[in-house]
Parts: C-alpha cells; structure tokens; sequence
C-alpha cells in the first residue's frame, strides 16, 4: 500500500529546478528570504545598538537616576 504525493510529480520537479538554477545561497532562494534574513536582524541589531547607546549616554550624563 503505497500513499499518494502530497503534491504532483511535475511541481516538485519544476520547483526543484528552479531552486537548482539560482546561484544565490541558500538563505536567499525564496521570494520573501531577504525579509526574514536580512531585513529583520539588521533592524533588531539596529534597535539594539541605539537602546545600548541611549544607556550609555543615560547613564555618563546620570539621566533618569532613582533617588
């Protein structure tokens, strides 16, 4: 007893080779890859060094100190 394919034989070649013929990384192959790889961590590393930065500027200045 065999199951059928989750999806037909020639979409699963075609998409096969289509990702076979691009000479990106592998990272970088989907439509929206440079979203989630690219775009999203620049933007945390980014947020994250101007929340370090406005610390540090806080706390050499004695900004927002508790009594």
């Amino acid at each position: 007893m065999t199951e059928s394919p989750f999806r037909p034989r020639e979409k699963l070649l075609e998409k096969q080779r289509f990702f076979q013929s691009i000479h990106k990384h592998t990272y970088l192959k989907g439509p929206f890859d440079k979203i989630t790889s690219v775009a999203i961590p620049l933007a945390l590393a980014a947020s994250s060094l101007y929340m370090i930065g406005t610390g540090i500027y806080n706390m050499s200045h004695g900004i927002g100190k508790k009594e």
